[in-house]
């Protein structure tokens, strides 16, 4: 087997299940399949752009599903605006019968806050808070240097605490909370 083919197929063992949970957080249910599948897609067509580093691999995936995860975005932005023009009805764009842990989730004070951020805000909590990237790995996915990112870090955070306040939920974040990668600005 090329070398090549058989790094793909250990950064594919490796890495799929949190791909799939990165597009899963991002995406319906149904389409985190499609997102994390299209992602190793991408990646085989890119497999020479693959950093060189195992470490810096999972970031690498993340920027190639985060783009397509906006892809997914646009084309089912496209697809509602299709369907009202189609139906002449206003399209919420969910079903009625979610499941009840989705309800939960989205009405619970952190997800409203999180919604409530720039799409930007919300995409560097989540890399660094969910996917547990440091700063230096997460300015990989958004392809920035990791001084930009600490900065975008730090403000992300002052504006959901921000936000926090204004929804009077309670918080018990303290400087020990705060992982040091984003208090120190370090990788």
């Amino acid at each position: 087997m090329p070398e090549h083919v058989a790094r793909f197929t250990r950064l594919f063992d490796a890495c799929y299940e949190r791909v799939l949970r990165y597009a899963a957080r991002r995406v319906d249910g149904d389409s985190a399949a499609d997102v994390a599948a299209e992602t190793f897609v991408v990646a085989w067509r890119k497999i020479g752009d693959l950093p060189a580093r195992d470490d810096e691999a999972l970031p690498w995936l993340y920027g190639i599903a985060r783009r397509v995860v906006a892809n997914e975005q646009r084309r089912g932005r496209r697809s509602q605006r299709l369907m009202s023009r189609l139906m002449s009805i206003s399209w919420a764009g969910r079903d009625a019968a979610r499941d009840h842990a989705e309800d939960a989730v989205a009405t619970s004070g952190l997800e409203q806050a999180l919604r409530r951020l720039s799409p930007q805000d919300q995409e560097v909590l989540r890399l660094i808070g969910w996917e547990d990237l440091s700063i230096s790995h997460a300015a990989l996915v958004l392809e920035c240097s990791p001084a930009t990112m600490a900065v975008r870090a730090q403000r992300a955070r002052q504006r959901f605490l921000a936000v926090l306040g204004d929804l009077k939920v309670e918080t018990s974040v303290g400087a020990a909370d705060v992982p040091s990668a984003v208090k120190e600005g370090k990788s």
